[in-house]
């Protein structure tokens, strides 16, 4: 008689491939795209690379959820702000003497810092990280709008978790540049300096023509945030003066087109290299500017405000050092605009079906980590 041996089955000690092949920091094989060498953008077949490396990332650091939640600061920081603004809004308005060269200065290097400040708070207040409802963050970002003379607050929160939810399919991501945008500016250094001189506009240009062609109307919200600033703009006027008003609207210009701060909307997507399409800054001005620079990190972990990213990235810093990130937002618009193989065409985008067909994935992926964490004992 045969000695009684062990018949159950034993895992398999090789782990299979992962269902994804961009599996783990989730980069495409796509090239970038080059003006007047190609005509549109980079083309990936996948959906976006952030859920996954979320996920894989929880994997290897389930403690990171305890980053979650909300920060309560940011409304008083927007607070701050909003009085500082509406006080050099009266000065110029109603006091100063100062000379018009000062006033550009103060404008650039105060006013235009603080609105990119302001547009942070408002990014955080759309993803309803400082106040826990969404109604109450609905009325920072409101606040957060009061010295910046254009109702942006709620359009950008319509849009922006669009571009989360759709980041690069053609039609649905509303931070896509245009197609007059690529076929016009390409590579020259003269157009793409004024592109980011009029960027301010081209964000609402973005929304407005995306609306149109989607058939949307504007959301409740939004024609809320357009009534409450046109009575703050009449307060502002009535009060500081129209030099006042200026004051505020020149700092909303200068600070989201050629100021530093701004230049995370290149730095955010624009593709600096193959295969990668999201990209983080981590440099000094981090600290005034909120962190806005962790954007690999917002994108993977939507949930953790402002203020834990420089965690986040420290938790789980082999996956994000192992990405390739910015360090000089000025250096971010100077290789922009005088590189001529970078444009507003250089952007990645998918189908809508490529980017269902790579979500398709999601439930083998668990099923690949459940698998390999039977076997790790046995490779062990």
């Amino acid at each position: 008689m045969p000695p009684l041996v062990e018949t159950a089955n034993k895992p398999p000690t090789v782990p299979a491939p992962h269902p994804d092949y961009r599996y783990p920091l989730f980069l495409g094989q796509w090239k970038r795209s080059i003006p007047y060498l190609d005509d549109g953008f980079a083309h990936e077949t996948m959906d976006e690379p952030h859920l996954k490396r979320k996920q894989t990332i929880l994997h290897d650091h389930p403690e990171i959820e305890k980053l979650y939640g909300t920060d309560i600061r940011t409304l008083y920081v927007t607070v701050a702000i909003t009085i500082t603004q509406l006080t050099l809004a009266y000065y110029f308005g109603r006091v100063s003497k100062d000379p018009l060269w000062l006033f550009f200065l103060v404008a650039y290097f105060v006013g235009g810092t603080l609105s990119s400040m302001l547009g942070v708070v408002i990014h955080e207040a759309c993803h309803c990280l400082i106040m826990p409802t969404k109604i109450h963050n609905r009325y920072v970002g409101l606040l957060a709008n009061v010295t910046l003379p254009v109702p942006i607050a709620q359009s950008f929160r319509r849009y922006h978790i669009e571009h989360h939810t759709w980041q690069g399919v053609k039609g649905m991501d509303p931070d896509l540049p245009l197609e007059w945008e690529k076929k016009m500016i390409q590579g020259s250094t003269p157009t793409k300096l004024l592109w980011i001189l009029i960027y301010p506009v081209m964000y609402v240009v973005r929304g407005a023509i995306q609306q149109q062609e989607r058939n949307l109307t504007p959301s409740k919200w939004e024609l809320i945030n357009l009534g409450f600033t046109i009575v703050t703009d009449l307060i502002v006027q009535r009060t500081c003066g129209w030099i006042g008003l200026g004051y505020l609207l020149l700092s909303l210009w200068l600070g989201y087109s050629l100021h530093p701060g701004a230049a995370h909307f290149i730095q955010e997507h624009y593709t600096f290299k193959d295969g990668q399409e999201t990209y983080s800054y981590y440099g000094v001005l981090n600290f005034p500017l909120m962190n806005i620079g962790y954007h690999n990190e917002h994108h993977d972990f939507q949930k953790v405000p402002w203020s834990r990213l420089p965690q986040l990235k420290t938790l789980a810093h082999e996956y994000y050092d192992s990405l390739a990130y910015h360090t000089s937002w000025v250096m971010v618009h100077w290789h922009f605009i005088f590189q001529p193989t970078l444009g507003p065409q250089s952007r990645v985008v998918r189908t809508y079906n490529e980017f269902k067909q790579g979500r398709s994935l999601l439930g083998a992926m668990r099923a690949w980590h459940k698998q390999n964490d039977m076997i790790e004992p046995f490779v062990k």
